[in-house]
């Protein structure tokens, strides 16, 4: 018995023994591998490039818009089929987009490099906001429009751009727009009155700092894209014929010529905690093509030899300057509510109504259509054209150079938080473009284009030409939050084009509108849009 016991304890022992020598041969649980490594750096959002000391942040937004009688995005019925509120006007207009960035940066000893980037994946409704074949059939080799088929759609570049010890290089927002660039209150990327280059322009600049909030920036913009409205030849109809007039709409062909000199802009801006003020100013080559392009004869009513010719030696006009200034103001900590503000820039400039009547897109010429009372009038029209400068060759009866136009705006918004999940901002614009001088001297900007425009056309007894208008807008927005970066918007603009040509006149409309008897008056219009929106 007793050796029966030694034999049972000795085994177990002995299998205690190899157990103990197997558990000390099983590997240690390695230490979990850090794939992400966070950097506090810069913010929230940001990690480190894997085998780097480049931070990163990835992110954006995805946002559903829809607009009743306007165009994507906010766009007002302002010109174009919805304009005229024909039957190719489309009643709604609805865009789907997907914004991604890209935010990287590194800390070196010059300070930090950064390099920025947006993309935007988007489906827009087909033609914009008409279905008319021969707009849609506009450029199709550059019409993104065309696009957006089924199945389609199109990617769009905001920004892309390095900054580096105070500079930056690439497409940015110009260092003459504000913070807010044209939206003080708004989600309508068509609040004009103002600069607007929100979705980024090809410059450098370069911004220093001085202490207690006082910076100023200077930068060189390429103008090709966001800087230049339209330069008339007020003597050339399109590009062949010789008879001086303008369209029913009173636009003509633009006659700028190449960029020569990239446009100078700059600001000097204070940042407080009682909000910011900003002064800006630009500068701006106007510059134009031809007297004549292919132009063989001379203009109707004159005879001799004609010692224009073809484009060149027809000559040209001598190049002049232009440029624009800008104020702006923030105020915050206001009484009202936390977190309310008011933000509004007033702008004037000559030569550089891009500066003025400015939105995401091309600067807009206003072509709208209404009802009307008068006697055998078909309906009445109401337009406004933007242009940098005008000018009558020499040999047309015009003095030959150019001549500047004027323009000035304000827009603002009061912006105020209900609670944490409800804000609203009710915001505005006014602008006015004007042409120097008086009807019927020739030597001027008003009388050459009037001259332009009364050619070819039968106009009532008591019609009274004058280019001169002024654009108003007034809108309101609410929006709810029901969670953390998730947003729903409702805005409602209204849109008030002052126009001052009275009377009425026979007119050659675009089609479908027929030619006939119009009466000039004011116009209006009202558009809504629906917004969500979640960022990420």
């Amino acid at each position: 018995m007793k050796v029966a016991k030694k034999l049972i304890l000795g085994s177990a022992a002995g299998f205690l023994a190899i157990g103990g020598a197997q558990a000390a041969d099983l590997p240690v649980k390695a230490k979990a591998v850090e794939y992400v490594k966070i950097c506090s750096l810069y913010g929230a959002g940001f990690f480190y490039i894997p085998g780097t000391d480049t931070c990163i942040k990835l992110g954006g937004y995805l946002r559903a818009d829809v607009t009743f009688n306007g165009g994507a995005h906010g766009a007002p019925a302002w010109n174009g089929d919805l304009g005229q509120q024909n039957r190719y006007a489309d009643y709604y207009v609805a865009r789907s987009r997907l914004a991604l960035t890209v935010d990287t940066r590194t800390a070196t000893e010059y300070g930090v490099v950064r390099t920025f980037g947006q993309g935007d994946f988007q489906f827009t409704t087909l033609g914009g906001g008409t279905v008319n074949p021969n707009n849609l059939a506009t450029n199709p080799g550059n019409n993104p429009q065309l696009l957006d088929t089924a199945g389609g759609g199109y990617v769009a570049v905001e920004y892309l751009f390095i900054q580096f010890a105070g500079f930056t290089f690439g497409k940015s927002v110009s260092a003459y727009g504000t913070p807010w660039t044209s939206f003080p209150g708004n989600i309508s990327s068509h609040l004009i009155g103002g600069h607007d280059t929100n979705t980024g322009i090809n410059n450098i600049q370069y911004t220093t700092q001085f202490g207690n909030g006082v910076s100023a920036t200077i930068g060189l913009d390429d103008p090709a894209v966001y800087g230049r409205t339209s330069v008339y030849n007020l003597a050339a109809p399109g590009n062949t014929a010789n008879t001086s007039f303008l369209t029913a709409a009173g636009t003509n062909t633009n006659a700028y010529a190449g960029v020569h000199v990239p446009d100078i802009v700059g600001n000097i801006r204070v940042d407080q905690p009682w909000g910011l003020f900003q002064i800006s100013a630009a500068a701006h080559e106007v510059n134009a093509s031809y007297n004549s392009l292919a132009l063989s004869g001379l203009p109707t009513g004159l005879t001799g030899p004609n010692p224009f010719g073809p484009s060149e030696p027809s000559g040209h006009p001598d190049t002049r300057w232009g440029g624009s200034v800008m104020a702006a103001l923030q105020l915050k900590n206001l009484p009202t509510g936390a977190g309310d503000d008011i933000k509004f820039d007033a702008s004037y400039a000559v030569g550089d109504t891009r500066n003025v009547i400015a939105t995401s897109a091309a600067t807009p010429n206003f072509v709208m259509f209404g009802g009307t009372s008068r006697p055998g009038a078909y309906q009445s029209t109401g337009f406004g054209v933007s242009t940098d400068a005008v000018f009558l060759p020499v040999i047309a009866g015009g003095s030959g150079d150019l001549k500047l136009t004027q323009a000035w705006g304000i827009r603002g918004a009061f912006n105020h938080n209900w609670d944490a999940q409800w804000s609203s901002s009710l915001f505005g614009s006014y602008s006015s473009i004007r042409y120097r001088g008086s009807v019927g001297d020739l030597t001027t900007a008003k009388g050459a284009y009037c001259a332009a425009y009364v050619a070819g056309k039968a106009v009532s007894a008591d019609f009274v030409c004058n280019p001169d208008f002024n654009a108003s807008q007034l809108g309101v927005i609410t929006r709810w939050v029901p969670v953390k970066n998730l947003t729903f918007s409702a805005e409602l603009i209204w849109f008030h084009l002052d126009q001052k040509f009275s009377g009425a006149a026979t007119l050659a409309a675009t089609a479908p509108k027929p030619t006939m008897v119009y009466e000039f008056r004011d116009q209006n219009a009202v558009s809504l849009q629906l917004r969500a929106q979640r960022n990420f």
